[in-house]
């Protein structure tokens, strides 16, 4: 990856777990991965080409993206234009009561959007608006409150669907035990047997079942869940060293390279881009 790529993170001085990402991409293609977060993103400039919900889109700009939390994707640019885009990251403890007030129900609800790739100015305008509160600093705690709302309260009213007593099927049961599992298990050496053992499965029965319902393999599942634990970790100020030795990785160097691939820096970068 060239100098030319260029990625920034921004949190929220108000707004707990709110987070804003501006890159610019010219030779960088993220891996496949998932963000416990839901993911608000504007395409600026250039084309976004990426994988998500079992298949390819493309994102010219003034189009906005949506993944829902654990939604697998990936990411590049288009096109001989560079990319450049923004991405708003909201934890769901932070939006679910959101979402509830704006359908109208009387409890949190679990929402996920029924589109990924949405032409929408009010939608665009409110995560744009969004994004500008955050990055400047400006505002008070209710102005990016307000501003957050209409994110969501847009996002609703293109369509989705609310799973407050969501029904089950055994396939998602199972797998639903193997990523309990792997949670529970992040700082250890798990092995797939331990994970499919936990699934009630046969080894290769849960690989192929995994990788059909979330688009990636459970190893790749261990790593993404391994960073995002990690990230978490930084914004608390958790130091690089202790931080990969917790989760997993081998040595600094092998931390670096798999949260690059994922955030488009270093840890050390991410960390610094935080604090500020």
């Amino acid at each position: 990856m060239s100098n030319a790529s260029r990625f920034q993170f921004i949190k929220s001085q108000h707004v707990p777990t709110l987070t804003v990402l501006h890159a610019a991409i010219e030779d960088f293609s993220y891996d496949r991965h998932a963000h416990e977060e839901y993911a608000f993103g504007v395409t600026l400039a250039g084309r976004q080409d990426f994988f998500s919900g079992g298949q390819f889109h493309r994102s010219p700009p003034g189009n906005v993206i949506l993944f829902n939390p654990e939604e697998v994707h990936d990411g590049q640019p288009g096109g001989e234009r560079s990319l450049d885009y923004l991405m708003v990251y909201a934890h769901p403890e932070q939006v679910n009561a959101l979402f509830a007030d704006a359908l109208g129900n009387e409890h949190t609800a679990d929402f996920r959007s029924n589109n990924t790739l949405i032409q929408d100015i009010r939608l665009r305008n409110a995560i744009l608006e969004l994004a500008r509160l955050v990055t400047s600093h400006s505002g008070s705690c209710i102005d990016q409150e307000n501003a957050l709302y209409q994110v969501i309260e847009r996002t609703v009213q293109l369509g989705g669907i609310s799973h407050p007593n969501q029904v089950t099927t055994r396939p998602d049961a199972l797998l639903g035990l193997a990523k309990e599992y792997v949670h529970a298990h992040l700082a250890a050496d798990i092995s797939l047997d331990d994970i499919s053992q936990a699934a009630h499965l046969s080894k290769y029965h849960f690989l192929r079942l995994f990788r059909q319902h979330y688009g990636i393999t459970p190893h790749q599942y261990v790593i993404n869940c391994r960073i995002n634990a990690a990230r978490s970790a930084l914004d608390l100020g958790a130091s690089l060293t202790e931080v990969a030795l917790r989760y997993g990785f081998a040595d600094l160097s092998h931390f670096n390279r798999r949260f690059k691939r994922i955030y488009g820096m270093t840890p050390y970068q991410y960390q610094r881009d935080i604090a500020r």
